[in-house]
């Protein structure tokens, strides 16, 4: 049976474990608040390793202030991963602002005002349309929409 993680993906895993302990524990810069490991991905050679972080603090300065703060601090976690992984080299590490996050909250957020504007639509649409027939009713929404578009 074939192995379902090969060893890139392990190590990203443990590296993954070991990081947010460490910035947990043991990072004590104040600009770097509140950092989670949201992913890592290290190279099939295990020589390169990206971070992807995210923080409680979306503001674009803090979050520039404390990426660049991590990446200056690069060489503690690769020293602190050093010490306690198993490996022969450690990667190269580098970390990244994680904005898959904000992207959701703004799909979600996009998501929940168009359907809150459909149901404002359908209610308006079926407060002005109330006959006993539906098809009646989408037909006169249609005329109306049509009358409208051709008064333009």
């Amino acid at each position: 049976m074939a192995r379902e993680f090969n060893r890139a993906d392990r190590v990203a895993q443990q590296m993954k474990r070991e990081i947010a302990v460490i910035l947990q524990r043991e990072m004590k810069d104040p600009r770097v608040k509140m950092a989670t490991v949201s992913d890592v991905r290290v190279s099939g050679d295990l020589m390169y390793a990206k971070i992807y972080v995210t923080f409680m603090d979306n503001d674009p300065k803090n979050v520039e202030s404390a990426i660049k703060v991590l990446n200056k601090a690069k060489g503690f976690f690769r020293s602190m991963i050093g010490k306690v992984m198993q490996l022969r080299a450690v990667p190269e590490i580098t970390f990244y602002y994680d904005k898959t996050l904000d992207e959701g909250m703004r799909l979600s957020n996009l998501i929940t005002k168009t359907i809150k504007r459909d149901e404002e639509l359908t209610k308006n649409a079926s407060s002005q349309y109330s006959s006993d027939d539906p098809a009646t009713d989408a037909k006169d929404a249609l005329n109306d929409d049509v009358d409208s578009l051709a008064n333009k």
